[in-house]
């Protein structure tokens, strides 16, 4: 089990988008959510293949460098 962190985004950015779900099955660099900064949309890919256990986010949330997702 491992917890994926927002990797250096430029500062901190709104999660517009949720792309996957407890119970999915997902695959080296697909995207887990969206997130909107003053400048730009950006997907945060997952860095592992895997299960997905838990999703601590919800649309609105602001997140930085580091924080779970």
């Amino acid at each position: 089990s491992e917890i994926i962190r927002v990797p250096d985004i430029g500062g901190d950015g709104e999660v517009i988008e949720l792309l996957v779900k407890t119970g999915d099955l997902i695959e080296v660099e697909q995207g887990l959510v969206v997130l909107e900064s003053a400048k730009a949309s950006m997907e945060v890919p997952s860095p592992k293949a895997g299960v997905v256990k838990s999703v601590s986010v919800k649309l609105g949330d602001k997140l930085k460098e580091g924080d779970a997702i």
